[in-house]
């Protein structure tokens, strides 16, 4: 049995080591970083909570999931969604003429107006490569789910970027 300096201090490793990857896991979850920081230090609280009876093995997939679970009940608090007093998202003109930052931006804008689920399925299916299973296992549903969520998703953001040359270089 470990003692629990030695469990704080594996703990502290796992965070250090994953507090990045989480960092902009959340960010393209959310779109914003001080958001994503938040989300980031909530899953990190109660995955210290929980340390104790994580499989070392898993830790990291059991992490995302709590990311993923603490972005949709986020968007849920009423706090949130005051900050966002208009629907739309203002018109930013970038001084840089990198059309590879203005694709980004562009996708994020669009990301971010698709439902939580759908925005948390596209993340983890097409950005950290999840398979089918194992996004159905990181957001608590059935592959069923994930399939029709991603299908959804994938459709909505079709007709948001439709006049968008993003969908040109895809």
């Amino acid at each position: 049995m470990k003692s629990e300096e030695q469990q704080e201090a594996e703990f502290r490793s796992f965070a250090i080591a994953q507090r990045e990857s989480l960092r902009r896991y959340a960010y393209l979850l959310c779109g914003d970083w001080y958001e994503a920081d938040d989300i980031v230090q909530k899953a990190l609280t109660k995955m210290f909570a929980a340390w104790r009876r994580v499989e070392p093995g898993g830790a990291s997939a059991y992490v995302r999931k709590i990311v993923t679970n603490v972005f949709i009940s986020h968007r849920r608090l009423a706090w949130v969604r005051r900050e966002r007093v208009s629907s739309e998202l203002p018109v930013q003109e970038l001084d840089r003429p990198q059309e590879d930052v203005e694709v980004r931006m562009e996708l994020i804008a669009a990301l971010n107006q698709l439902p939580a689920r759908q925005r948390a399925t596209l993340v983890l299916r097409y950005w950290e490569q999840l398979s089918v299973d194992e996004t159905a296992t990181a957001m608590s549903c059935s592959t069923g789910t994930v399939k029709s969520q991603s299908a959804k998703a994938l459709r909505k953001l079709r007709e948001i970027l439709n006049d968008s040359h993003v969908l040109a270089r895809v």
